[in-house]
């Protein structure tokens, strides 16, 4: 195995320049030549499940002294059941379209000069994540698949595990033909600084962290930023719910897994149903160990703990759940777009109007009806995972997969025209989009 990550006296500029280089490279890939690699990478990880569990056991060990919560250190252990599902994952991506090189648009400006939009990879990525050791197989391999370039800065309790998984990554990859440089793995806190100032060589930053995090990389670089802080996500029961379904939904939106971003935190449940609906909540969630929190209406019904207004706006990542009773649809709303992260949020309804309403007016990157937030996740959606979940509203929203990655370029194929043919009636402007099988 390849142990040394970064060359003695490498700086962090010089593994961005080596990014650089080698996205040239990687965009004239071929989808084979890539897909070999993904492949290579999979076996990869098979060969050294062994040794990649023997790091995480060490980065297991030192969480466990440093007291870790247990559901992230949930995250961060390396199993062969979690090996066994990158594998597939790997597999998976590799049986995946083609992202580049897709014509997107095909219009004739005039006879024999035809414009053509062309998706293209955007180029080198930096990207910081959290301490789950399978974040940094996803981010590689779909960074790779794209044909970008990546810097990669996993959370300190991963460590051991990410220089690991990356050695293993590397190898592979290089061995199946992709250039060095592809990847680089960052280390500390200061190479994350350093990454900060290379807007010349790092064309985007994926942060995934907190809400203070994301602020901070956002408001100390030029690079543009893709991303998401809190995944402060809501579950609204209507007044027309199935209360069956209602329930069983709610508890799979919280208690599938606690800290994940597209959890649901708080629970919104009209008050016409509230008597009615509550109890046969509780009694699920509480069964299921998870410490309800609610207002006045709420705890009048099931005898919860108090919830404050510091709770709207707290993301648990744990087995805890705000509960807060509005009048309708509109004051749920009115409260997801306030008190929300933009992130992902539900409605349990059987009435038309009030699931239009919602969906026009949750001001989030997934709207979801009669079904659990947890889907909000690039592998959930056929994206072959996911480098993050995007908040902002450019470029890619959502889980960004494949095609978030991917930007475009524009193609002219002409036979020497000139924009002064143009203007002196040599050539006619036609702007006619071209069918499919046309030059």
């Amino acid at each position: 195995m390849n142990d040394q990550i970064r060359p003695e006296g490498m700086t962090v500029a010089q593994i961005a320049r080596e990014a650089r280089e080698a996205s040239r490279e990687l965009t004239a890939l071929s989808l084979e030549q890539r897909n070999k690699a993904l492949y290579a990478m999979a076996a990869a990880l098979d060969e050294k499940r062994e040794t990649l569990i023997a790091a995480n056991a060490r980065d297991m060990e030192a969480a466990r002294a440093g007291q870790l919560d247990a559901p992230l250190l949930s995250r961060l252990e390396l199993n062969h059941r979690k090996i066994d599902q990158l594998i597939d994952g790997l597999r998976s991506l590799a049986g995946l379209p083609d992202p580049l090189n897709r014509t997107l648009l095909a219009r004739e400006l005039t006879p024999g000069l035809n414009l053509y939009r062309i998706s293209c990879p955007i180029g080198v990525l930096g990207v910081v994540f959290e301490s789950r050791p399978d974040a940094l197989v996803q981010i590689a391999s779909l960074a790779l698949k794209s044909g970008n370039a990546v810097l990669l800065k996993g959370g300190r309790e991963a460590e051991k595990s990410n220089a690991a998984l990356f050695s293993a990554l590397d190898e592979a990859a290089q061995g199946a033909g992709i250039p060095a440089g592809w990847a680089g793995l960052l280390r500390t806190r200061e190479d994350v600084n350093a990454m900060l100032s290379l807007e010349e060589d790092i064309d985007l930053l994926i942060p995934r962290g907190s809400n203070a995090f994301v602020r901070y990389i956002m408001e100390h670089t030029h690079i543009p930023v893709m991303g998401h802080a809190d995944g402060l996500c809501h579950t609204y029961v209507d007044a027309t719910a199935d209360l069956e379904m209602a329930v069983r939904v709610t508890v799979d939106a919280k208690t599938q897994a606690y800290a994940v971003c597209n959890a649901t935190e708080t629970l919104l449940v009209d008050r016409r149903i509230a008597a009615r609906f509550l109890p046969l909540a509780a009694q699920a969630l509480t069964a299921k160990g998870v410490r309800l929190l609610g207002d006045e209406t709420a705890r009048s019904i099931i005898g919860c703990e108090p919830a404050t207004e510091q709770d709207w706006e707290t993301e648990y990542l744990a087995p805890v759940l705000s509960i807060k009773t509005v009048s309708g649809v509109e004051e749920a709303v009115a409260h997801i777009n306030r008190y929300g992260s933009h992130h992902t949020d539900a409605i349990i309804t059987r009435d038309e109007a009030n699931r239009q309403y919602f969906i026009s007016h949750v001001d989030s990157a997934g709207v979801y009806v009669n079904c659990s937030t947890r889907f909000a996740d690039g592998y959930r959606y056929g994206f072959g995972a996911e480098v993050g979940i995007s908040t902002s509203r450019l470029h890619a929203r959502g889980p960004v997969g494949l095609e978030g990655l991917c930007t475009y370029k524009y193609v002219l194929l002409g036979s020497g025209q000139t924009v002064a043919g143009t203007l002196d009636g040599t050539y006619t402007y036609t702007h006619r989009d071209l069918k499919d099988g046309e030059a």
